[in-house]
């Protein structure tokens, strides 16, 4: 299908590529289709955009790309609603704020992460209550 998007252009994806955010994202409740795209196949950060609003991309990466300790706990609800069964079917990425004036400043959402089921193309955010994670975790935490 062709996708227009305010940053890509038209774009050809296959609809099997498309998520269902059956748990939305946080202050988007009313999109539920987003596709993640990879301009740059070698890219640490990819994007997650919006079917339904051409506007609408988050930058965002995956942690366990990252040398960086992420345990994440599913809570059982989380599990029911995107239909997971086993460990090897999920896909967790976190939404990132990348500064366009300063890059470095770039920070990582760890407290609010998108899981992703890739079987059923089910996805949603969760709220890690409790877990002491950071909303706006400095990804270039050691350069000066």
């Amino acid at each position: 299908m062709k996708l227009n998007t305010l940053r890509f252009g038209e774009i050809d994806i296959e609809e099997s590529r498309i998520f269902e955010f059956v748990l939305p994202i946080i202050g988007f409740d009313v999109l539920k289709k987003f596709v993640i795209l990879e301009p740059n196949k070698d890219a640490l950060f990819k994007w997650l955009q919006s079917v339904d609003d051409p506007a609408l991309a988050f930058p965002v990466i995956s942690v366990a790309s990252l040398e960086f300790d992420y345990t994440i706990d599913l809570p059982d609800s989380t599990v029911d609603a995107l239909g997971i069964k086993n460990v090897e079917s999920v896909l967790v990425m976190n939404i990132t704020s990348i500064p366009q004036d300063n890059p470095k400043g770039t920070t990582i959402n760890l407290l609010a992460p998108l899981i992703f089921n890739v079987d059923n193309n089910k996805a949603g955010q969760i709220v890690l209550s409790g877990s002491g994670y950071d909303i706006s975790y400095p990804m270039f935490k050691e350069i000066k």
